[in-house]
């Protein structure tokens, strides 16, 4: 928190890299990684995504922390014995230290970590998601979409840090103010930002080009959070998500397309925000709603034209162990 009462995320991250060609030590190998994510998270979220496009299950297992957290870290409270299967350990942190034993920084999901030695390699959301479209290539599923095509990069860039900035991050500077000056700065600028985001998906049915990329993806995972969450426990409650026409149409059809909404935990995502935040809300008390059957009605936005995956295909169902809860 800064003196002027401005929520500002610690954005330094581990960012040596899993590569193909191991250039940062760490190449990739299948079975050799752990991707750790939170349900609740929607950086970690956003990892989860793009793995399941990208059809790695098989190559690259995923540990998922719990909702319940404390200062000492995202923990496997839900795992059997409180322990990731794989990696033996209790606290993510304890990966963190295994890196560098006086690690310092914030302990966040997504991370890839290294099972052999037990080590996070990288914590840095926003490189992790590009890195499983290109990096792992070899190791794709047969039509694995591009989500950063060379041809729109300059595009999808300029998308993706105007939403991270006014949106994904802005949630948060909402929620996190510790002044009202700082909370009215950040509403303005998340509620211009979603105006804007309104009017352009008003007349296309994805951020940038004709088919799912990384804006999209980037920008979903606060979507679908919003009024469990963001609206009413973080103040963002100028209107509900449900109240943008074409936003909730756009959210919904992301939401039915194979490897978004079966990657969302509703329960996960409440528990999260509701219990953890002490400041915002010391009785720790979780709404029951909304309800969210909504999610799956219809939203009529194959009239905008546009194919998902391009030339690719939708992925398969997600594995057993890590499916989620139906709605309702």
């Amino acid at each position: 928190m800064a003196g002027d009462g401005e929520y500002r995320r610690d954005q330094h991250y581990l960012t040596t890299r899993v590569t193909a060609d191991g250039r940062d030590g760490w190449p990739v190998e299948p079975g050799r990684y752990r991707l750790v994510i939170a349900r609740a998270c929607p950086w970690a979220n956003r990892a989860a995504i793009v793995r399941r496009l990208m059809g790695l299950e098989g190559v690259l297992s995923m540990g998922i922390a719990g909702p319940i957290h404390d200062d000492r870290s995202w923990s496997f409270h839900l795992d059997p014995g409180g322990r990731d299967p794989v990696l033996g350990i209790e606290r993510l942190q304890e990966a963190f230290f295994e890196r560098d034993p006086g690690y310092a920084r914030g302990i966040t999901v997504p991370a890839l970590v290294d099972i052999p030695t037990g080590q996070v390699v990288t914590n840095d959301f926003a490189r992790i998601t590009l890195d499983l479209g290109r990096e792992w290539r070899a190791h794709q599923r047969a039509g694995a979409p591009d989500l950063y095509p060379e041809r729109l990069r300059d595009e999808i860039d300029d998308v993706a840090e105007k939403v991270f900035r006014d949106v994904n991050n802005g949630v948060y500077q909402c929620g996190f103010a510790g002044t009202q000056d700082a909370y009215d700065s950040a509403y303005r600028r998340l509620w211009r930002r979603l105006d804007w985001l309104e009017d352009r998906l008003a007349r296309r049915r994805y951020l940038v080009g004709d088919t799912i990329t990384e804006a999209d993806v980037r920008l979903f995972t606060t979507l679908v959070r919003f009024d469990a969450v963001y609206h009413g426990h973080f103040k963002c409650n100028r209107q509900k998500l449900t109240e943008l026409p074409a936003l909730w149409a756009y959210a919904r059809d992301l939401f039915q397309t194979p490897g978004f909404g079966d990657t969302i935990d509703f329960a996960q995502i409440k528990a999260h925000y509701y219990v953890v935040h002490h400041t915002i809300n010391p009785t720790g008390i979780v709404p029951r709603g909304p309800d969210t059957r909504g999610w799956l009605t219809p939203h009529a936005r194959e009239e905008l034209g546009g194919r998902p995956f391009g030339d690719g295909t939708p992925p398969g169902p997600p594995p057993e162990s890590e499916r989620v809860p139906p709605l309702g």
